[in-house]
């Protein structure tokens, strides 16, 4: 397999991403002057090397804690729960949400092998154990799988002593947060209602 293959290969893996696109890109690259292609693997190098997930909420960070767990400001007494960290730039850029996030890292999906085990549930059972916490605000994507984990995490937490809600419609079935636009995010975080 030659250098152009590989390059390729693993471009088509990004999403959105199709084998021709990917080599578009590849060839786009070739075009360039080495030292871009050099800058690019060392972008790559670093995200892969200096990104993790916070030790709180599991948003991605160079820190031990995010941006957002480390601010003063927010309200740790609300949690918003997100699918994946993409969704917390796609909520933020809202400008209404002020509280803390729990990142569960994927969504229930039997057919794919993502079972409660696989996402981070048991964490957020954990914090919500550790006192504070008033609201859980559920924010899964509004999809089939989405509704059925946010269903399964709101009968994890039906036991505790909070409110739990979920994000109001207006954003599509079968569309994502991380492609919402900030005015629609405003409404379904406004509009939320109880579970």
């Amino acid at each position: 397999m030659s250098a152009i293959d590989d390059l390729t290969g693993e471009l088509a893996k990004l999403p959105g991403i199709g084998r021709k696109t990917a080599l578009r890109l590849t060839y786009h690259l070739l075009k360039q002057p080495p030292e871009q292609g050099r800058r690019l693997a060392d972008a790559l190098r670093t995200l892969s090397d200096k990104i993790r997930p916070c030790s709180r909420c599991f948003n991605l960070t160079e820190e031990e804690l995010c941006v957002i767990c480390r601010d003063p400001r927010r309200d740790p007494a609300m949690i918003c729960v997100v699918e994946e960290a993409a969704d917390i730039g796609a909520i933020e850029r809202a400008g209404e949400y002020r509280g803390h996030y729990h990142v569960l890292g994927g969504r229930l999906s039997p057919l794919d092998g993502v079972t409660p085990d696989d996402l981070n549930i048991s964490q957020l059972i954990r914090r919500i154990e550790a006192g504070g916490i008033r609201e859980v605000i559920l924010a899964t994507n509004p999809s089939l799988e989405g509704e059925a984990t946010a269903l399964y995490v709101q009968r994890q937490l039906s036991s505790f002593e909070l409110s739990v809600t979920r994000i109001a419609r207006g954003l599509p079935v079968g569309g994502d947060l991380e492609y919402a636009d900030g005015v629609t995010i405003a409404q379904a975080l406004s509009a939320r209602r109880a579970m």
